[in-house]
Order: structure tokens, then C-alpha cells, then sequence
């Protein structure tokens, strides 16, 4: 179970993070270098390759059902990013839909990650 935790919070962090630098990086771009060129676009292609490295081993061994609905707490996180870091104007609607998301991943949080039969309990 630790694994599943470690490993889902690298998946949502790395997640927020690189879809913030990439966000960043092309809105302040380096003293006009190209956008793609940006130290954070490059910051945030390497986080997004985490993310992914990391969501694939997470779906090896816990349900899709679990690992999708958990890990859009990343949503809720990129929303308080946007809000707070990028001064992103952030409607009612869409924080209505950001409170929804999270009773979502709280409630699936607090099921196991694995509900297939045959396969063996992870330490």
C-alpha cells in the first residue's frame, strides 16, 4: 500500500509541476528565446515524461477504476496553480466542478487499489 501512495503522488505531483512549467514557459519566455526553448517548457517535457513513466507502473498493479479517479487530484492542484501562481481568472463553475472532483478522489481514495481477483495482495 505504501508503493501505491508513494507512487500515486509522484503521478500527481509530477503532474501539476509540469504542466505549471510548461504553462509558465510559454507565457515568460527567456529574454525572447524561443518558447520551446525555455528552461521551464524543458523542465516541464521532463516532468510530463515522469508522470508518465510513473502513471504506467502505477496502472500495473492497481485498478484503472482506482488510478484514474485518484490521480485527478492533480486537477484540483493545477486549478490552485493557475489560480495563485499564473493570476489565472478562475470562474465559479470551474471551482464548483474543482469540489466535485475532490469529493470524487476522496471517496475513491478510501477504497483498495485492487479489486481483480487472482492476483495477491501487495505488501
Amino acid at each position: 500500500m505504501r508503493k501505491t501512495v508513494l507512487v500515486t503522488t509522484l503521478v500527481v505531483f509530477s503532474n501539476v509541476a509540469g504542466n505549471f512549467s510548461l504553462s509558465w514557459g510559454v507565457k515568460h519566455p527567456a529574454s525572447g528565446a524561443f518558447a520551446l526553448l525555455s528552461p521551464w517548457v524543458v523542465l516541464g517535457v521532463a516532468l510530463l515524461i515522469v508522470w508518465t513513466l510513473a502513471r504506467m507502473a502505477l496502472l500495473s498493479w492497481a485498478d484503472l477504476s482506482f488510478v484514474l479517479p485518484v490521480t485527478s487530484a492533480g486537477y484540483v492542484l493545477t486549478a490552485l496553480a493557475g489560480k495563485f501562481f499564473l493570476n489565472e481568472q478562475v470562474s465559479l463553475e470551474r471551482w464548483a466542478g474543482t469540489v466535485l472532483i475532490m469529493l470524487g478522489v476522496i471517496l475513491v481514495g478510501a477504497t483498495d487499489p485492487r479489486t481483480a481477483a487472482g492476483r495477491e495482495k501487495q505488501p
